[in-house]
Parts: structure tokens; sequence; C-alpha cells
């Protein structure tokens, strides 16, 4: 429907932000009342309730994907605003004399949190263009000037904590840098927890998932194991909406589960609930790693003694090195492996023996699914080119000792 025209003085919120490396943070937002005018003196009204004159440098409005720079926008037109260094997401703009701020805009708090390194593999280098930290400090701190639920904190001199609310958030950060030739390394996911009257709380989320009547049972048996507590279930027309309650460490790799046992037809969406105490027992993993020993090219040779340790997740002529993770063992604890060992050559011949090799075909992961899959100690090494499951600690020998 048309915009209900609202006469009176200027009414405005900010409720998306954008960035631009020339002009810096760009306001956008729907003009609630009266008419916003460049160059033309304003009140801000910040959050928390504090107020500044200010003058708008440009005004644009959306056409399709384009921006196009007016001098006016009037009553309900979407508009972006350059010229405030500081704005943020519920800062409202209002008439120079008498300023009336609308109601605030709550910002979602982070959930999850990755630490974000300088990859320091045997193949550091060799597919990035940006690999230093100071690299890696720059494109972070740029990110948390277009996102303002990302929270970046330096560890140390090499490594950044990265919180956000939730694997998407965080992994399409991760995406976006890697097109643009980051190369870093990013350790499992971590729920964020918070110390409430001397107990520690951890965030839980409501989880609405509508799936096919057929797919109920599957559903709830998997939620239930990961500590969802079952709030509602209404069937219509064949379908169901099911709403649950989850800690969010549960949710961790329950979205490619729940695809799984809903042959795809499931819809998911969570949304945060609550913080609470953290008691729930949410189940691990509950199989081990296969990891290289030595580095080189993977042989089919040595493949085809491997698989029946568990699903690989390489194939022949793929590099390794000592560390690496290739597969899964269908054991609890991990399995080094010497995957580049070639046949030893003899005088006697193979009638075809060599050439009847038959390997299945390795399991690929996509980013998110690499994310959910990491153990405590292993990390995700993110090129440009390539998603390579590792061991935090490369050295079997060290590794062994930090454990």
């Amino acid at each position: 429907p048309q915009p209900t025209t609202r006469e009176g003085t200027l009414q405005m919120q900010v409720s998306s932000i954008d960035y631009n490396d020339y002009v810096g943070r760009i306001g956008i937002g729907r003009v609630f009342r009266g008419t916003l005018t460049s160059n033309k003196p304003i009140s801000l009204i910040r959050r928390d309730g504090q107020r500044e004159i200010v003058r708008l440098k440009k005004l644009f409005t959306f056409e399709g994907l384009d921006r196009t720079e007016v001098d006016s926008v009037s009553c309900g037109d979407l508009c972006a605003i350059v010229g405030i260094p500081d704005i943020d997401i519920g800062d409202c703009l209002g008439d120079e004399e008498n300023p009336e701020s609308l109601p605030p805009i709550k910002i979602d708090e982070p959930t999850l949190s990755m630490t974000f390194s300088v990859n320091d593999s045997p193949f550091y280098g060799q597919d990035g263009e940006f690999v230093t930290s100071r690299h890696l400090r720059d494109r972070l701190m740029k990110e948390t000037e277009r996102d303002v639920a990302l929270l970046v904190e330096e560890i140390h001199g090499d490594a950044f904590k990265v919180s956000g609310r939730g694997v998407l958030h965080l992994s399409i950060l991760i995406e976006n840098m890697r097109r643009e030739g980051y190369e870093f390394a990013v350790s499992r996911p971590q729920v964020v927890t918070r110390d409430i009257d001397g107990v520690v709380n951890e965030p839980y989320q409501a989880i609405y998932i509508e799936t096919p009547e057929a797919c109920n049972g599957k559903i709830i048996e998997l939620m239930s194991t990961n500590c969802a507590e079952l709030k509602h279930m209404n069937s219509k027309s064949g379908s169901t909406m099911l709403e649950f309650l989850i800690p969010a460490r549960g949710m961790i790799g329950m979205r490619s589960k729940l695809m799984t046992v809903s042959k795809g037809e499931a819809i998911v969406n969570s949304m945060f609930d609550s913080w609470q105490p953290m008691n729930a027992k949410v189940p691990a993993r509950s199989t081990g790693s296969l990891v290289s020993l030595e580095q080189g090219e993977a042989t089919a040779y040595s493949l085809a003694g491997s698989e029946e340790r568990g699903s690989l997740f390489i194939g022949p002529g793929e590099k390794v090195y000592p560390g690496m993770v290739v597969g899964e063992n269908a054991k609890e604890r991990d399995l080094g492996l010497n995957v580049v060992k070639g046949k030893k050559l003899t005088n006697v011949r193979a009638s075809g023996s060599d050439k009847n090799i038959k390997l299945t075909p390795p399991t690929r992961f996509s980013l998110e699914e690499n994310l959910e899959f990491l153990a405590q100690d292993e990390m995700l090494e993110v090129t440009p080119k390539s998603l390579r499951l590792r061991k935090t600690i490369l050295d079997e020998q060290e590794r062994r000792k930090s454990q």
C-alpha cells in the first residue's frame, strides 16, 4: 500500500548501516514524518538520549540496486544518509528546534564466537593475497563499521576473537573474506557466556521448523538428543510447525542434520530467546579424525588401504601435510595415517591389479559443515581456493604432550 503521509516535524530512524571507504558510515532508514533535506541543520538523537545538531552532506534514494542522489526525501520513502561519521542503528533524526525520537531498536547480542588467526600451516601464502595479521586486523575492523552485531577483540598479535549471532552470520563473513583474497585459520565456534548473579548463563534460541508430517518423529528425536524442549506443535494441510527451545550450543551442526532427516524439505528459522543457566549436557562429536603424518600428494594405493578406517575427505593427487585432517575415523579417538605412501615396485609384474583400485568418492563439506565438524583441538584453514581441516598443533609429538 501507498505510505501514509504524516504531517508535522521531521522524524527519521536509522534501521540499517552500510560502509564506504570514501564517505565512511552510511545510515539507512525510512522517513517516518515530515521531509528530510540535505545541507540543512537537523537534530541527531542517539539511542542513549544525547542530542546534537548535524548537517547531512549527501542524501540518496533507492532505485532497484542503484542509489540516486537527491536534495530531499518526503515522508514514507527509504533513504541513505551520508555525513555523520559515528551514526548507529536506532539513532533518530528530528527537527532542529523540536526533535522527537522514535521507540529504540533492540539489537540482538552475539551468541557464538570464533578465533580468527594467521595461517601457520606449511601451505602458508600459496593461495592468498592478504596473509598477515595487519591485513586480518584491518579487514575485521572494517567489517565492524557496517555490521553492528559483530564484535572483534584482539587476543594477541596474530589472533582475534570474533563474536556474531550464529554460525551462518560468521560463515558469511568468512566466505566474503576468502573471495576477497584473504588467507587465515578459524577455530571451532564457541558459545558466548555471561555471569549473572554468580551463575554462568548461556544463550537459548527459539527454533521454528516447518516440515512434512512424515518427518515429525525423526526431527523431534534429533532435537531432543541435543537438549531441545518442544514448546508447540501445529499441523495443517500436510505440514507441521514445530517450536523448540534449545541452547545455542545444541544448534551447532544441527541444520545439516535437519536437512538430512527431512530430505531437504524442512524450513528452519531461529531467534534469540533468553539467557539461562548453563546446565544442559549437549553431546559432543562421537567420532575421531584421520590425521595425515606425512607431507606430499595422496596416492590411490594408500587411500585404498585407509578407507576401512572411516570416510575420507581427500582424493588421489591432493596435497597434504602433517597434522592435516584427511578423514573421519569410525571410532572416537584420532588416528594417524600415511596417505602419501606409494606401492613398492618389484620386477614381478601384476596383471592389472594396480588399475583395479576403486575408491569411494571423498566427502566434500561446505563451509558451514566444516565449521560444524571441527573438534576442540582443530582449526579450519581458509584460503581463496581451499578449505582444509587441520589440528591446531600440527606436530604429533607436541600434540600428545599437550593432551
